[in-house]
C-alpha cells in the first residue's frame, strides 16, 4: 500500500509519463518499503547507506562487534560503497553514547541503522519510534516495531557443541565459563556449554563467573587467573572484549610453562589468532556465531527493497548461522571433531534439544 501511495503521489505531481519512467529522487517511500529490487539501479545502490552502533565492547573487541563490522565491510565492498560514507560505525564508550550515536547516523541519512547488542534495545526502540522513515536492526534482542528487524541466534546450540569438545579435551575434569553481563542472552551460552560438557561426562565440574562487563579485559584476566589456579584447564568465554583478558592469562601461563595443557574457547568468531603463543596456540575451538553473515544479508535485503520490518530472524545450526571452529588441527583431533559432529546431528535431528535457560538446563541435567 505504501508503494502504491508513493506512485500516486508521483502521478499527481509529475504526470503519468514520469511515473511510468520511475521518476523521483527519494530513496524511501514513506519509510517502510524501498523500491523493488528489479527497479533499483546501480546509482540507487551507490546512494544506499548502512551503519552500526557498537555496544561497550567496541568495534575491535575481536568478537561480537568486530564480526558485525566485518559483515558491514563485506557488504560495502561488494556494492562499491565508501567506508565512512556508504557504510560506517559509531563507537560507544559508555551507555550514554547510544542515543547520540544512533541519532547521528539517522541525521546523516543512513538507510539502515543497526544496534549491535541487547544493551542498545531501549535506546534503539526510542529512536526508531521517533524516526519511522528509517530502517533499523537490533542484534541479539527483539523490538516489535514495523521499521525494526530483530536478529537473534541459537547460541545455546553452538555452546553445547563446544561444551562437548571441552569435555573431551579436559584432563582435570574442571571447566570454566566466563560471561560478560549476567543476562538471558549470556545465560544461553552458559546453559548450552554446561549441557554439552555434562552430556559427555556428568561428573565434570563447571565454574561459572560473570565479569558484569563486555569490555573489562583486566577483570577477565583476574577471573581466568583464579580459575586456572584452581585446576580448570579449559575456559569458554562469552564476554566480548573482557575475553581478551582470558586469552592473555592463558598465553602467559603457556609461555611460562610450554608443557602445560591449558585452553580457551573463543566466541562469536574464530578466535584462533588470539591464542597464538610462539609456535603453539591455546585456542581449542570457538563457538562461531555468524553475525557478519546476518548483518550483510539484511543489508542486502534492505537495499533491494525487501526490508523485513517487524520480523524476527533467528539463526541456528540448521541455518548455518551457528557452528564451531576446527582451525587448531593439533588440539581438535579427528576423534573430537567426529564426536562433536555426532552431537550436532542429534541436535539437527531433534534427538537432543540444547537448553537455553538455567531452568531448562536443570531439567536437562536431571534427564542424564
Amino acid at each position: 500500500m505504501k508503494k502504491l501511495s508513493f506512485l500516486l503521489v508521483l502521478i499527481l505531481g509529475l504526470g503519468l509519463l514520469l511515473a511510468a519512467c520511475g521518476g523521483g529522487d527519494d530513496k524511501k517511500d514513506s519509510g517502510n518499503n524501498d523500491k523493488a529490487g528489479e527497479d533499483a539501479t546501480t546509482e540507487d545502490n551507490a546512494d544506499f547507506k548502512v551503519g552500526m552502533v557498537t555496544d561497550l565492547g567496541g568495534v575491535d573487541d575481536k568478537s561480537f562487534n568486530q564480526s558485525s563490522w566485518e559483515g558491514l565491510k563485506s557488504f560495502g565492498e561488494k556494492n562499491g560503497l565508501t567506508e565512512g560514507e556508504g557504510y560506517a560505525y559509531e563507537q560507544s564508550n559508555g551507555k550514554e553514547d547510544y542515543i547520540p550515536n544512533l541519532t547521528r547516523l539517522v541525521r546523516n541519512d543512513f538507510d539502515l541503522v543497526y544496534g549491535i547488542g541487547f544493551e542498545l534495545k531501549a535506546d534503539l526502540e526510542t529512536i526508531a519510534k521517533q524516526n519511522e522513515d528509517t530502517h533499523f536492526g537490533i542484534v541479539d534482542d527483539v523490538i516489535e516495531l514495523p521499521n525494526v528487524v530483530s536478529i537473534t541466534f541459537k547460541e545455546h546450540q553452538g555452546s553445547f557443541l563446544v561444551g562437548v569438545a571441552a569435555a573431551l579435551k579436559t584432563k582435570t575434569n574442571k571447566l570454566g565459563f566466563v560471561g560478560g553481563i549476567d543476562s538471558p542472552l549470556i545465560n544461553k551460552f552458559e546453559a548450552g556449554f554446561i549441557a554439552g560438557a555434562k552430556s559427555v561426562n556428568p561428573d565434570i565440574e563447571v565454574d561459572v563467573q560473570y565479569a558484569e562487563s563486555f569490555g573489562d579485559a583486566a577483570k577477565g584476566k583476574l577471573i581466568a587467573t583464579n580459575m586456572y589456579d584452581n585446576g580448570v584447564d579449559v575456559i569458554y568465554h562469552a564476554s566480548g572484549g573482557t575475553g581478551n583478558g582470558v586469552f592473555n592469562q592463558a598465553k602467559d601461563l603457556k609461555q611460562n610453562d610450554p608443557d602445560r595443557e591449558i585452553w580457551v574457547i573463543g566466541v562469536d568468531r574464530d578466535q584462533h589468532e588470539e591464542g597464538k603463543v610462539g609456535d603453539t596456540n591455546v585456542t581449542l575451538t570457538s563457538m562461531i556465531k555468524r553475525v557478519d553473515v546476518a548483518v550483510e544479508d539484511v543489508a542486502t535485503m534492505t537495499m533491494n527493497g525487501e526490508f523485513p520490518g517487524g520480523e524476527l530472524l533467528e539463526f541456528g545450526i540448521e541455518e548455518d548461522g551457528i557452528g564451531y571452529a576446527t582451525t587448531n588441527t593439533e588440539a581438535m583431533t579427528e576423534e573430537i571433531i567426529s564426536t562433536v559432529d555426532e552431537w550436532k546431528e542429534k541436535i539437527l535431528n531433534g534427538d537432543v534439544e540444547a537448553p537455553s535457560t538455567r531452568d531448562e538446563l536443570k531439567t536437562f541435567l536431571e534427564s542424564l
